[in-house]
């Protein structure tokens, strides 16, 4: 200690005695730095030597430590034997943990700022899962969740960018964590992780728990991949078809924004107000530009529902299109002499287009089906087969008023 005041004293006699060089100056403010950590160190260690803690005179932060149950419960039980409201945390574990799974999510974010113990046990992914699935669980599929762990890795990545440009913040830490020793109340002080001192944050905090998922896609800063039936407001172009997208929630009115992404000279396509009943999480990992590899070929028979990829050219992305399976020509539909389904040629009807319509039917190879097509009438890719009467009670939902020409 007393040689870091004799040096300070040795440094200032010669910064006065010769030109204020630079490299001095930075000198100087380095050890003025040093004696000032050496000196709240040390008069830290006399608090302590002087037999009084700073936990005993004043905390460093507001206590909320857990307590035993028994000495919770008999807590409860006093108040309300005096007629007084029983504080939360004085409330047995399993009580809490009853309570907060019973909170909508807004009163579990808002239970979240109470105190650092309330934060720590409303961010359970326990308590978020119900919501995540009851809200989201119908628009979001694997796509979204890749795109939600690239989204943390790409923040996480920007964030440490951030600090290491902003430099400084380490040091602010060191001075602020030597000042608590002194002056407790210095310990209340969180610096932020982008080195400012004041001002709102721009969203929620990033991290992997589930409780950041669904508040990132509440605020609607989170775009994820989906699925969007008959695009740009049900354009008579993409009636009863289903295409990739980019959406974001807009919460206040309750709809979704989408991004289409660009094909062929057409630019990014957005369109906003897509309502609810007309997003679905993609049902396959097949990508827009990729061809789909149909599995079902070998039982399809007259009367099932399948919907198969379409593209106008090479340059555009497929999009799904719903159709049933027709009768050949060759048959007269009744199911007692129907050998269809024996035949290598299947007929897909698209009954929203009138007939004679170029669009109305389309045939495909059953052994060798690959995909088929000209600049004219554009290509047919992939098939899968819809199982589910939900899938096919949907696309009738969506069946428009007037027959397509």
């Amino acid at each position: 200690m007393l040689a870091l005041v004799a040096a300070f004293v040795v440094s200032g006699l010669i910064l006065l005695s010769k030109p204020c060089a630079r490299d001095m100056r930075l000198f100087l403010a380095s050890l003025c730095q040093e004696l000032a950590l050496s000196l709240l160190g040390f008069l830290a260690g006399l608090r302590l030597l002087g037999g009084v803690e700073a936990t005993e005179t004043m905390p460093l932060m507001p206590s909320f430590k857990r307590k035993r149950a028994a000495d919770k419960a008999e807590n409860a039980e006093e108040a309300a034997a005096a007629g007084e409201p029983s504080p939360l945390l004085d409330l047995p574990e399993l009580a809490i943990d009853c309570i907060l799974e019973r909170l909508p999510p807004a009163e579990l974010r808002n239970m979240a700022a109470v105190c650092r113990s309330m934060r720590e046990r409303c961010r359970g992914d326990h308590l978020w899962e119900r919501h995540m699935s009851e809200k989201w669980g119908r628009v979001l599929g694997r796509s979204a969740r890749d795109e939600w762990r690239m989204h943390l890795a790409s923040a996480s990545e920007a964030g440490g960018s951030a600090a290491r440009a902003s430099g400084g913040g380490g040091k602010r830490r060191r001075w602020l964590a030597a000042l608590s020793c002194v002056c407790p109340v210095v310990s209340w002080i969180r610096p932020r992780a982008d080195g400012g001192s004041g001002g709102k944050s721009s969203g929620p905090v990033l991290d992997d728990s589930i409780m950041s998922w669904y508040l990132s896609m509440e605020s609607g800063k989170f775009w994820f991949p989906a699925q969007v039936y008959n695009r740009e407001h049900g354009h008579v172009g993409f009636m009863m078809s289903c295409y990739d997208a980019e959406l974001s929630y807009d919460f206040h009115t309750d709809t979704f924004r989408a991004r289409y992404p660009p094909h062929g000279r057409r630019t990014v396509v957005m369109e906003d107000g897509v309502q609810w009943d007309r997003v679905r999480a993609p049902p396959v990992e097949t990508l827009a530009h990729d061809l789909h590899a149909s599995d079902c070929l070998h039982e399809l028979r007259p009367g099932d529902h399948i919907e198969i990829q379409w593209r106008r050219n090479k340059e555009f992305p497929y999009g799904w299109w719903y159709g049933v399976v027709g009768h050949l020509e060759s048959c007269d539909g009744n199911e007692h002499f129907c050998r269809c389904h024996l035949s290598d040629t299947v007929v897909l009807e698209f009954n929203q287009y009138t007939p004679g319509s170029r669009w109305r039917q389309a045939l495909v190879n059953r052994k060798d089906h690959r995909e088929e097509g000209n600049e004219g009438d554009g290509f047919y890719g992939g098939i899968r087969k819809l199982r589910g009467k939900d899938c096919i009670s949907k696309w009738k939902q969506l069946w428009p008023l007037d027959i397509l020409e």
